[in-house]
């Protein structure tokens, strides 16, 4: 009886261990559902309050994600860029061409905000600027179809910092999704052609982040860490430059390190990957608050 008792107790715990294993495979396919197949993405930069600092700020923030990208191996491109008289910028895009990269950045969507004396401060005041970033994931053509027929695109000259024209062709484009009415716009690219791509590639990406909120629009409501461009009102971060500090306002994290951080480099990897611990966490509850109903 013993021996049998002994079986019994080891086909159970065996049993348990592949059920276990079963519910973590399941749980895997459901979270990677939403983490949605991509060619990679459009990341968009817009400086916001604070003026001048505020595109200074925003020139540094492009800095990092650049440094970051090239730190991973991942091709990347400025595909488009705004730039100020003071060497800030006003607006850029960065295309980020590998599949992993949605995945580890997606959530960088929001308001960053910067607080720091300015370099034309003369009181030492200290000032608060913010730079808002946006996360579109890019489809494949055949993912999200684009007719020419819904396109209205406009030519005009390119110009640079301060309005002035940057040449004599009509090389920069405007680009219209009649029925959606998203517009999208090109002029650092040294053909027409190629500002052509790159504008309807914003289109295709913006259409395509349309589509995974009006998916999520039921789920997400609940969750602190937000994806695409929908939360860009939201202030996702602080960096502090007298206190040496950084601290992202959803997960409770603070870093005493910004320099590092700054630099695209061990600190903000730390981070990223807390963020996707944080958002594994917030999907396994809703998907078993789900079964339960």
């Amino acid at each position: 009886m013993g021996d049998l008792a002994k079986m019994v107790h080891e086909e159970h715990e065996q049993l348990d261990k592949t059920l276990t294993q079963i519910q973590n495979e399941a749980l895997e396919l459901i979270l990677q559902e939403e983490d949605s197949q991509t060619e990679g993405i459009i990341m968009e930069f817009s400086a916001g309050v604070g003026g001048q600092e505020s595109m200074l700020f925003c020139s540094e923030i492009l800095e990092m994600y650049s440094n970051y990208c090239d730190s991973e191996g991942w091709d990347f491109e400025l595909t488009d860029v705004e730039r100020s008289d003071l060497e800030g910028v006003r607006h850029a895009a960065l295309t980020i061409n590998d599949p992993e990269a949605y995945k580890r950045l997606r959530f960088e969507s929001g308001v960053h905000r910067v607080q720091r004396v300015p370099k034309t401060e003369k009181a030492g005041r200290v000032h608060t600027s913010t730079v808002a970033v946006a996360i579109l994931p890019r489809p494949s053509e055949v993912t999200v179809t684009i007719e020419h027929k819904d396109l209205k695109i406009e030519t005009k000259r390119a110009s640079g910092a301060g309005g002035q024209h940057v040449n004599t062709t009509e090389s920069a484009v405007r680009i219209t999704h009649l029925p959606s009415g998203l517009v999208a716009e090109c002029q650092t690219q040294r053909s027409q052609m190629q500002n052509r791509k790159v504008a309807i590639d914003k289109i295709r990406a913006r259409l395509f982040q349309m589509k995974i909120d009006q998916q999520l629009a039921s789920t997400r409501s609940s969750r602190k860490l937000q994806v695409g461009s929908s939360s860009r009102s939201e202030k996702i971060r602080t960096y502090n430059f007298p206190q040496d500090r950084v601290t992202d306002h959803r997960i409770n994290f603070t870093s005493h390190n910004l320099g590092e951080f700054l630099r695209g480099a061990r600190t903000f990897e730390i981070l990223l990957g807390r963020l996707q611990e944080e958002s594994h966490k917030e999907r396994v509850a809703e998907f078993l608050e789900q079964i339960k109903l």
